[in-house]
């Protein structure tokens, strides 16, 4: 009884703390993450002190990183995920590749330990899902260009979070050989499978006879034993619980009871998504920081260089639009969370310790917390980087433009989702001449060949819009869902 008294008591002290730092912060319009933060290194053993076991928070922290990755699944369907498969494979697995390449090229010279460094590029290459997301979601820009992109890579890198924590005891020479290894990635695929086969099969049949119940309470059961469930048969697997979440995610995304799902696990991700970003906080010593503040912020600020430039060259070279790279690059440019989970698969095989293992905390904590600014000052710093001579020749259309004296008393729509369909369709019906501007150059091909009068180019960009006659134009209509580009 006394345990599980002193544990109320803990979360009591947690929530208190919790709510009073997001009060104070909220004046000042910091967000509540900062506050959760502050919390943690308040209460916790390097602080106050007044929490010194931290295992049980831990695992209300771990339970807030299965709910955020089970609705970024039910976010993301799988058509949604073969749409955006050059952004998510490709950009995705060249951002975690050439980023772990490089860390480990920059850190080896300190570290003089390939294995070491080797693990600090696995620490670095990861961004944190749950901030972006969460920042993303709050702005409306999770269906913007900039949003879609950075949500392709937080997938491929959560993705990657399973393989680089059965790779961590390879490097520190506790290896239990490729068959062992073989054998885990094996039983991955083979999970993956039986997931997606209930998908198609058993999981929609089953929600259909929970909803004619029409009992509110036992809908939200069978979603939570859905996501948890899941996730701890993936864990049995030898697979993480975050990969088990995500893949419960996508198996009730396609159904029709996808968005109900995800009112029912909003409230609970929240709230346990805080206690993760608390028990983030307690980690951190704040008298260690002090005494090495001057190499901290130097690391801060080579990582935030380092994964802007690589994620925006990685985008570049794909082939997406210069601004949106150039945004996409600083939103990801900060550690992630599950940096946080393999930093403590490194310290338990002892790859990364004491004064090593405190470095990273501080740093990666400190780009956390710089993040929800940086995702404010994007949109603005991005549009002034690609309006700049240099980028010019980049954000240049690969097709022809139509000639400027044929346009004339025409309609210019930018984007080409489902509005700006819809709209070229009553203007070709109406007779009415129209072109179209739109950033994604698969959607680009694939309608050129349709015979739609449509180009790849910046509908921000004041260049392109004169080539497409925007002086001459009756009419412009901006059907994207991006506010920061509509402004």
């Amino acid at each position: 009884m006394g345990m599980e008294i002193e544990f109320l008591k803990a979360l009591v002290v947690i929530l208190g703390v919790s709510a009073l730092s997001i009060f104070l912060l909220h004046r000042l319009k910091i967000p509540p993450l900062i506050g959760f933060i502050a919390a943690g290194v308040i209460i916790g053993p390097h602080g106050l002190g007044i929490i010194t076991d931290m295992q049980e928070i831990e695992v209300l922290a771990e339970i807030g990183i299965i709910l955020l990755l089970f609705t970024v699944g039910i976010e993301f369907s799988m058509s949604e995920l073969m749409r955006f498969r050059k952004v998510v494979v490709l950009g995705g697995g060249l951002q975690v590749g050439v980023t772990i390449m490089a860390a480990a090229a920059l850190t080896y010279p300190f570290t003089k330990d390939l294995s070491v460094s080797a693990f600090i590029g696995f620490l670095v290459a990861l961004s944190s899902t749950a901030i972006v997301l969460k920042m993303l979601g709050e702005r409306g820009e999770l269906d913007s260009p900039h949003g879609r992109t950075m949500t392709g890579i937080l997938i491929f890198q959560d993705l990657c979070v399973v393989p680089l924590m059965l790779l961590a005891p390879l490097l520190s020479g506790e290896a239990a050989g490729i068959a062992a290894i073989g054998a885990i990635m094996l039983k991955g695929f083979a999970i993956i499978f039986l997931v997606m086969l209930s998908a198609k099969w058993l999981v929609p049949g089953l929600l259909h006879r929970i909803v004619q119940t029409r009992s509110s309470e036992l809908f939200t059961i069978t979603i939570m034993l859905v996501c948890l469930g899941i996730a701890l048969l993936t864990a049995r697997f030898g697979l993480s619980l975050a990969l088990g979440a995500f893949l419960a995610g996508l198996v009730i995304s396609d159904s029709e009871y996808a968005y109900e799902a995800t009112a029912k696990i909003l409230p609970f991700k929240e709230s346990f998504l805080g206690l993760f970003f608390v028990s983030v906080g307690m980690l951190i010593n704040m008298g260690f920081m002090a005494a090495n503040y001057f190499e901290i912020i130097l690391i801060v600020l080579a990582v935030f260089a380092l994964k802007s430039v690589i994620t925006s060259a990685v985008l570049l070279a794909i082939s997406t639009a210069p601004r949106v790279s150039l945004h996409a690059g600083l939103g990801l440019a900060q550690v992630g969370e599950f940096s946080f989970v393999l930093a403590a698969v490194g310290k338990s095989t002892g790859l990364i310790a004491g004064d090593l293992y405190q470095t990273f905390l501080a740093a990666s904590v400190i780009t956390m917390v710089m993040t929800p600014f940086i995702l404010k000052l994007s949109p603005g710093a991005s549009a002034w980087f690609t309006s700049q001579k240099a980028f010019a020749r980049l954000g240049r259309n690969q097709h022809d433009y139509p000639a400027r004296e044929k346009l004339a008393g025409h309609a210019i729509i930018i984007g080409f989702g489902l509005n700006g369909r819809n709209l070229a369709r009553t203007l070709r019906g109406a007779a009415i001449p129209y072109v179209v501007l739109e950033l994604n150059s698969d959607t680009v091909m694939a309608e050129k060949k349709k015979g739609h009068p449509i180009y790849y180019g910046d509908g921000t960009s004041r260049e392109t819009l004169q080539r497409l006659g925007v002086r001459r134009a009756r009419l412009l209509v901006v059907a994207i869902s991006d506010p920061s580009a509509t402004r």
